[in-house]
C-alpha cells in the first residue's frame, strides 16, 4: 500500500512538470506569433510568405497544445473512485430494498408482479401496513438537504433525547479572555468568561403524501423516485419555514429569533446603504459562507436597486445555488420569509452554521394501505422528531421593517 500511495504520488508530481512544461513553450510560442505581426505592423507592410507560413505554424503547434493542456489537467483532477467491499455490500443492500419496496406497493395496488418474495423478505409490516426500509428513508431526507439550502447550511445533529450545546459568553460585562503584551517575571493576570448551554430537545412532526393507484401501477413511472420527491418536497417546504420563523412555542426556533436586529427607516422600503449596514453587522471571519434569504416580493424591490453609479446591486451568478449575487454574497429565495411590511424581520443575512438543527434518528416512513382504498390511494406518512436553535447570534443578523407609526 505505501509503495502504491509513492507511485501515485510521482505519477501526479509528473503531470503537474509535464503541464508547467507545456503551458512555457505555449507561451514562447504565442509571443513569437505576436513578434512576427508586429514586426510587420510596425514597418507598416503586410507579412511575407515565409512569415505567414511560420505564423500558421505556430497557430497549429498552440491549437494542439491546448488541447493536450486540457487533457492532461482533466487527467490530473480525475479522482481513483474505488469502492471498498463494504461499500459495494451497502449499495447492494440499496438496491435489494428498493426493488422490494417498489414490489411492494405495485402488488399491494394490483399490479401484475411475481417478485412477492422479495417484498415480503425486505419490508417489515407495521399495524396499518408495511415500514418503508431506512435506505428510502435517509434518501428522502438526503433529498430534503438538496432541495433545502437553510438546512442543509445550517449546523446539523442526529441526536436521541435532550441535546446540549456549549455556547461560550462573558461571566459579565468586563470578564471575559484578555491577551496583550507582557514582560518577564510578571504574573499573568487570570480572567473568564463562561459556559452556557443551548438545549435541542425534539418535536414531534408527521408528513402525509397520497398517490393514486393508478400511478402506482404504471410500470413507465419510477413509484420510489416518486414517493422520495414527493415527500421530501413537503417535509423540506415545512423545516425550511421552522428554521427561517420557528417561534419556540411548543415548535423549533428559526433564524429569525437572532438577536443581532438592525431596523429600516421607512416601514415598507429598503435602501442600499441599509443592506451594507447589514451586511457590515457581521464580522469579518464568519463573512466566507454567509448569504442572504428573503422573500419572492423583497428580492423583486431589492433586483431594483441602484448605487451611486446607477448599476444594479445585485448581479447575475450563473454559477451559484441561485443565479444571482448581492454585494458579492448568494441569494436565495423562500417563500417562508416575511414579506416587507411594517414589523416584519424581511431579509436574513449571515452564516448559516449559526443555526443548530438536530434531527432525531430512526425517522420511520410508513405506507398506509387501507386507509384510503375508498379513494383509490395509498398514503404514505412520516414521523420524525427535530428542534432547532441560533446558538451563535454572531453570525446572523435580520433587518427589520419598521414599526407602522
Amino acid at each position: 500500500m505505501r509503495r502504491r500511495t509513492v507511485s501515485v504520488r510521482n505519477y501526479i508530481q509528473r503531470r503537474a512538470e509535464d503541464l508547467k512544461s507545456l503551458s512555457e513553450q505555449r507561451t514562447e510560442l504565442i509571443q513569437e506569433m505576436k513578434e512576427l505581426a508586429g514586426k510587420a505592423e510596425n514597418e507598416q507592410r503586410a507579412m511575407t510568405e515565409e512569415e505567414n507560413a511560420r505564423f500558421d505554424e505556430i497557430d497549429g503547434q498552440v491549437v494542439a497544445l491546448d488541447s493536450t493542456i486540457k487533457k492532461l489537467e482533466r487527467a490530473r483532477n480525475l479522482k481513483l473512485n474505488v469502492i471498498s467491499d463494504k461499500k459495494k455490500e451497502e449499495l447492494k443492500k440499496e438496491e435489494i430494498e428498493e426493488r422490494a419496496f417498489e414490489v411492494y406497493i405495485r402488488k399491494k395496488c394490483g399490479g401484475d408482479f411475481v417478485e412477492e418474495r422479495a417484498g415480503e423478505q425486505n419490508i417489515d409490516m407495521g399495524n396499518n401496513g408495511a415500514i418503508i426500509p431506512v435506505t428510502i428513508a435517509n434518501r428522502i431526507i438526503n433529498t430534503v438537504r438538496d432541495i433545502c439550502p437553510i438546512f442543509e447550511r445550517a449546523t446539523r445533529y442526529n441526536a436521541k433525547g435532550s441535546l446540549k450545546i456549549p455556547v461560550w459568553g462573558l461571566a459579565n460585562e468586563k470578564h471575559d479572555i484578555t491577551v496583550g503584551y507582557q514582560e518577564e517575571f510578571t504574573e499573568l493576570t487570570a480572567d473568564s468568561g463562561k459556559f452556557s448551554s443551548i438545549d435541542l430537545s425534539g418535536y414531534l412532526v408527521g408528513a402525509l403524501v397520497l398517490i393514486g393507484k393508478s400511478v402506482a401501477n404504471n410500470a413507465d413511472v419510477d413509484v420510489v423516485g416518486f414517493v422520495v420527491a414527493e415527500m421530501a418536497r413537503k417535509i423540506a417546504s415545512f423545516i425550511e419555514g421552522e428554521l427561517l420563523t420557528g417561534n419556540g412555542i411548543k415548535s423549533a426556533t428559526g433564524a429569525l429569533s437572532t438577536k443581532n436586529v438592525k431596523t429600516t427607516v421607512a416601514s415598507e422600503t429598503v435602501t442600499s446603504d441599509e443592506l451594507i449596514d447589514v451586511q457590515a453587522g457581521i464580522k469579518q471571519v464568519y463573512q466566507k459562507k454567509a448569504c442572504w434569504i428573503m422573500n419572492p416580493d423583497t428580492f423583486t424591490a431589492v433586483r431594483k436597486l441602484k448605487d451611486k453609479n446607477g448599476r444594479y446591486l445585485l448581479q447575475d451568478d450563473i454559477t451559484g445555488d441561485f443565479p444571482y449575487r448581492l454585494l458579492g454574497k448568494p441569494v436565495f429565495v423562500s417563500d417562508n420569509m416575511p414579506k416587507m411590511t411594517a414589523g416584519n424581520k424581511a431579509i436574513l443575512y449571515g452564516d448559516l452554521e449559526g443555526l443548530s438543527v438536530n434531527m432525531r434518528e430512526n425517522i420511520q416512513i410508513q405506507i398506509l394501505l387501507e386507509k384510503y382504498a375508498t379513494q383509490h390511494a395509498v398514503g404514505f406518512v412520516a414521523w420524525f422528531e427535530f428542534d432547532s436553535k441560533v446558538t451563535d447570534h454572531q453570525r446572523l443578523i435580520a433587518l427589520q421593517m419598521k414599526a407602522a407609526a
